[in-house]
């Protein structure tokens, strides 16, 4: 196994820089998920770990060496491709086996790394007599990375593996890849645009904005105590309630702009009164009211029966920030009721609206 090292990791094609001083440390048997929307930089980043970007700036380190220079074959890595990358001649067995080939390994060794993939991944032998095109999307997931497991190696990366995959098939190998590195408890880096994939595989995550390092935690600290307001609307689904507001001259409370107000925790904020700021409430931690203070009063716009839960569409007084709850259960509401929320004072995020950092943490 190895750590991984990124000390102020820079790439630029000419005179865009595309990523932005990267620091970040992994350890031995960690697995961190690089997360952020599309065009962020974050397969760029994981393309200069493998060497198929060359590092403009800064240092990657594998282990103890200092990888810069070092082709990908000589990073002992494996990598995972969101388009599997098979080759379409060749059988499963071949697929898995031919990197041990082309390095050398005698046949009976192939033998037993494939045979040993193989059944972690439950490729029977019937599978591995196939080809690519007789494969489903999830079987040729499974060979892409039994593919990587084969060469044991020191890194897995892995770019977007599970994008063309449907919605349940990609449940189903999510779980197997989360199994799998906790099994086998190999360093890993992973690149995701989807939130939801990224708070359930990582140890950690490395939210990327535009090439810059946002935030780097673990996935409950960064849906708890997000520091910046990209960070609040990117981690949870359904995402944080973004709203303009201020802080009441008592730092007591916080005043939305539609004229209801609710309670902030005693002290917190008294050094922010008077201030304006975006107030973050997450959807699950609005509750409907059952005491007169601190109650914001909800209009309806749209109500989304799914079951275990409804999601309520809607906005406070004459503020028309769109907003959303979300309440267990099924609930018998319709556009236009008017309801009464609240919210508990801790749970309640406040952000500097020009800057974006977290206030009061």
């Amino acid at each position: 196994m190895a750590e991984i090292e990124l000390s102020n990791v820079h790439k630029s094609y000419g005179n865009d820089r595309v990523i932005h001083g990267v620091d970040c440390a992994i350890a031995d048997g960690e697995f961190l998920v690089i997360v952020g929307p599309s065009g962020c930089g974050k397969s760029t980043l994981l393309r200069m770990i493998a060497g198929l970007e060359v590092v403009t700036g800064g240092e990657i380190s594998i282990g103890d060496r200092v990888v810069n220079d070092l082709e990908p074959a000589e990073r002992d890595i494996a990598m995972v491709f969101q388009n599997y990358a098979l080759y379409p001649h060749m059988t499963v067995y071949n697929n898995m086996a031919y990197g041990l080939k082309i390095r050398g390994m005698p046949k009976a060794e192939i033998e037993s790394h494939v045979r040993k993939a193989a059944e972690i991944l439950a490729l029977d032998d019937d599978l591995l007599r196939r080809r690519p095109r007789q494969l489903s999307g999830g079987q040729r997931q499974r060979v892409a990375m039994g593919r990587a497991i084969v060469r044991e190696p020191s890194v897995f990366l892995f770019d977007e593996p599970l994008s063309n995959l449907d919605a349940k098939l990609r449940v189903q190998m999510r779980l197997e890849i989360k199994k799998l590195q906790q099994d086998l408890g190999i360093t890993s880096v992973y690149v995701t645009h989807d939130q939801v994939e990224a708070m359930t595989l990582g140890h950690r995550l490395l939210v990327l904005n535009a090439g810059v390092v946002e935030q780097i935690g673990a996935p409950i600290e960064l849906y708890e105590h997000p520091a910046t307001l990209f960070v609040a609307a990117f981690i949870g689904s359904p995402s944080m309630n973004l709203l303009s507001a201020r802080i009441g001259e008592a730092g007591d409370r916080v005043e939305l702009s539609g004229g209801d107000s609710l309670i902030l925790p005693p002290g917190r904020f008294t050094a922010h009164a008077g201030r304006t700021v975006t107030a973050g409430i997450r959807p699950e931690h609005l509750e409907l009211a059952t005491e007169s203070q601190g109650v914001a009063r909800l209009t309806v716009d749209v109500v989304e029966q799914l079951g275990a839960d409804t999601l309520i569409h809607g906005h406070f007084g004459n503020d028309r920030d769109d907003l959303t709850v979300r309440l267990q259960g099924t609930q018998n509401l319709q556009a236009r009721h008017v309801l009464p929320v609240t919210v508990r004072p801790e749970l309640i995020h406040l952000f500097d609206p020009d800057s974006g950092r977290r206030l009061g943490a």
